[in-house]
């Protein structure tokens, strides 16, 4: 196969990781929460319910900011509900996913989960812009923010949290472009609604940052639209627009899958172009940068036929949702992604993995049990292990291949980070199936001198994947004869792969 080739240099780069690009998402939404992060009587739950066990793989996972409560959930979502002593909460009807929330976990106990995670974990809270609005998150923002000597702050300290919880950044609403949201609203309606919470919000804290809601996939039919009748309203007072995406094959259409990062960079430029132009129509030099607070492997065709089969009288508490079990296929497709995410990192600032744990997530649980690793933690504890630092131009001379969904596309999906203290990490994907890939870097500049180590997630057996059963079935593995000479890395990209290379 033709040798896959680009030049790195640090006159050329795109911008600065954000370390909240490696956010993820804590939804009431299925086992997320429930015998996921919180179960009480598990044997490695502290004092306050979480699990000892789940803490450990989340820092491992390395996330940074993680928003809560969701997600669909947060549209029917009352935020009462979730303070104050837990015995005394009261059990809803959650419309999103058909269940019903006890509220054992709320607001105080997502901080607690923060607070111990390290702190590197931020919170990232959104507001039920669905059937509540203005005053209902003002009065969640004083109650978690406020000091003290107001009734909600003094509220907050009487349920035991006597330092403020320092929320800065707020999503103002989910989805609202979808008719599956629980008070749906046309783009006109969600830009007044947000443009009034945006401002009121900043009359209490003018430091908040805030995130209005962008279209929830590029397939919209409303897609561009929205988001430029949205900022025509919010322009100079949001920091953020959200974009959510998730993946998985259609009719066995593996090609195309391996490609999705194709389509999440065109959303992406799509995105910021409708944002620029808005600004430029403004006159304003402000640029609004991007919030990718929803993205992963989703088998969301899975969920859509499962939906079907829901006994409508049947509301269960933390019902096996969105499971799914992910594959080394699925995993590569996922490091492209990251992949994606990290070239654009000039404007998108703020990312969330969905899920954390259990739902779409890199976590697994077993109520009572273990807790385990799925393929696609890998890709994103390196990615956030070493994507950290300036991310460099990377422009590929490929191989290509032709997809059904995308036209020709690269073999090569490639990045390079820089750290602080000079050193390099490359993030590729080789979306050939059949085939390794040669990989030639020219580093000018760099002043690298020697590979520190080349890992691979790769597997004979594309559909491997980690189970209760046999948790550790996949690993990332290292790759022998990867090597730096006279200032020209030269690699074996495995077949379906995803690789880190890190050189100092």
């Amino acid at each position: 196969m033709r040798t896959a080739r680009f030049t790195l240099d640090p006159a050329f780069t795109i911008g600065e990781v954000n370390p909240r690009v490696f956010g993820s998402f804590v939804e009431h939404l299925g086992r997320c929460v429930y015998t996921g992060i919180h179960e009480p009587d598990h044997p490695t739950a502290d004092a306050e319910g979480l699990r000892t066990d789940v803490l450990d793989l989340v820092r491992e996972l390395g996330v940074t900011a993680i928003r809560y409560p969701g997600g669909n959930f947060v549209s029917g979502y009352k935020w009462e509900d979730s303070v104050g002593p837990a015995e005394d909460r009261p059990r809803r009807l959650d419309l999103a996913w058909h269940s019903t929330e006890p509220n054992r976990f709320g607001l105080s106990e997502y901080i607690d989960f923060l607070r111990k995670i390290g702190p590197q974990a931020e919170p990232m809270m959104a507001v039920n812009l669905g059937t509540r609005g203005v005053a209902e998150a003002l009065e969640l923002q004083e109650y978690a923010n406020h000091p003290s000597g107001t009734a909600l702050s003094e509220q907050r300290i009487a349920h035991g949290d006597k330092d403020p919880f320092g929320i800065r950044l707020w999503c103002l609403g989910n989805e609202m472009d979808g008719p599956w949201q629980t008070g749906h609203k046309t783009a006109e309606e969600y830009g007044r609604i947000a443009a009034e919470t945006a401002r009121a919000m900043r009359q209490i804290d003018p430091a908040v940052e805030l995130v209005a809601c962008g279209s929830s996939g590029q397939s919209m039919p409303t897609f561009a639209e929205w988001e430029a009748t949205v900022l025509k309203e919010t322009y100079d007072l949001v920091d953020y627009v959200s974009l959510h995406a998730y993946y998985e094959p259609h009719d066995g259409d593996i090609d195309s899958f391996l490609a999705s990062a194709v389509d999440m960079e065109s959303f992406i430029e799509n995105v910021v172009a409708t944002c620029d132009h808005v600004g430029a129509r403004l006159k304003s030099k402000k640029k609004i940068n991007l919030s990718f607070d929803e993205w992963n492997v989703w088998y969301l065709s899975r969920w859509a036929e499962h939906a079907k089969t829901i006994e409508r009288d049947d509301w269960p508490e933390a019902p096996r949702l969105l499971e799914d079990n992910y594959s080394v296929t699925d995993a590569v497709v996922f490091g492209s992604l990251l992949i994606a995410l990290l070239r654009h990192a000039d404007r998108v600032t703020v990312a969330c993995l969905a899920q954390l744990v259990n739902v779409i997530a890199p976590i697994m649980t077993e109520p009572g049990g273990p807790a385990w690793r799925q393929t696609t933690f890998f890709p994103f504890a390196q990615a956030s292990k070493y994507g950290r630092g300036k991310v460099l131009d990377v422009r590929v001379d490929s191989p290509t291949y032709e997809t059904d969904k995308y036209g020709e596309a690269d073999l090569l999906h490639a990045t390079a980070v820089r750290a602080e203290d000079g050193s390099l990490t490359v993030f590729a994907v080789n979306r050939s199936r059949t085939d390794a890939l040669p990989l030639e870097v020219a580093l000018n500049g760099l002043d690298l001198t020697s590979v520190v180590e080349h890992t691979a997630l790769a597997d004979a057996d594309p559909d491997a994947r980690n189970t209760l059963a046999d948790p550790d079935r996949v690993t990332p593995h290292p790759v022998e004869g990867t090597a730096l000479t006279d200032d020209t890395l030269t690699a074996a990209l495995e077949p379906l792969s995803w690789n880190v290379i890190r050189l100092r």
